[in-house]
């Protein structure tokens, strides 16, 4: 197979082994290691590039001769040759890694031989949550009663990346919010049991009239956030409550208004 590669405004017929290719996972901070073998012992020069979504091909580090021990080295990046192999090393690898890279064969600048090909991924830090699951009360709560709302935070350690501790943030969401308030931050007090994959949770309060809403969890890790499915407090007695007291803001009007009547019409009667 032949590609067609433009560089340096120069159009160069190259040679491209398609059976060559690699790909290669890696978390971010580790070092990785890429390899090329190399049959050739003729005086050739061997180059590593690398190719990005979006940005122009990026040229790594070369080696001038097959069988002489220079070593490129940059802050990051390390090229060498062993034998039968070309080597580039990268150090403390970065999100920004993820993309081609090629090890390319030149005997003179008008012929290129693509050798090998890896694609790398380098990952995010991932912590082990899997889920998240809350579960509402058993029954409406009567004002001046007290509530334990749970959180209970699944995770897989094999997942674990970093090792971050959890901190788990409580939100509440009542009817007339646009989007769930802020109330509580857990700083990591938890109930694991003899399984230290499922975790509990919890926040308590003496509820009110107005504590009526869902209550959001969200347990935050290295970086990433994830929400419980929220848990709904209903109060008993809140609808009789709610009229009584719009019963009595109704009477109160009432009252002031008869009386400025009374003391209006008395002031009229005075004057005359």
């Amino acid at each position: 197979h032949h590609v067609t590669v433009i560089c340096s405004h120069h159009i160069l017929q190259c040679c491209a082994n398609n059976q060559n290719f690699e790909i290669k996972s890696v978390a971010a901070q580790q070092n990785v290691t890429l390899t090329c073998p190399v049959e050739t012992e003729d005086r050739a020069s061997l180059k590593w590039i690398r190719i990005i979504s979006g940005h122009q091909p990026e040229f790594l580090g070369k080696t001038v001769d097959f069988d002489s021990g220079e070593v490129h080295q940059t802050s990051r990046y390390t090229i060498k040759k062993e034998p039968g192999t070309i080597i580039l090393h990268i150090n403390q690898t970065q999100i920004s890694d993820t993309g081609l890279y090629y090890c390319i064969l030149t005997a003179v600048w008008t012929d290129m031989i693509f050798l090998k090909g890896i694609f790398l991924e380098v990952k995010g830090a991932q912590s082990s949550i899997s889920g998240v699951v809350q579960a509402p009360p058993s029954e409406a709560l009567r004002p001046g009663e007290s509530v334990s709302l749970q959180c209970s935070v699944l995770s897989d350690s094999e997942k674990k990346t970093c090792s971050e501790d959890y901190r788990v943030h409580w939100f509440r969401a009542g009817s007339h919010q646009s989007h769930p308030a802020f109330i509580y931050t857990d700083g990591g007090r938890a109930e694991c049991g003899n399984s230290s994959q499922k975790c509990f949770y919890s926040f308590s309060k003496e509820v009110g009239v107005s504590d009526a809403a869902t209550y959001y969890c969200a347990v935050a890790a290295c970086g990433e956030v994830m929400f419980g499915n929220g848990a709904r407090l209903d109060i008993k007695g809140k609808t009789r409550l709610f009229l009584f007291l719009n019963q009595c803001v109704t009477v109160s009007v009432v009252l002031i208004w008869t009386i400025k009547k009374k003391n209006c019409n008395n002031s009229k009667t005075a004057f005359l």
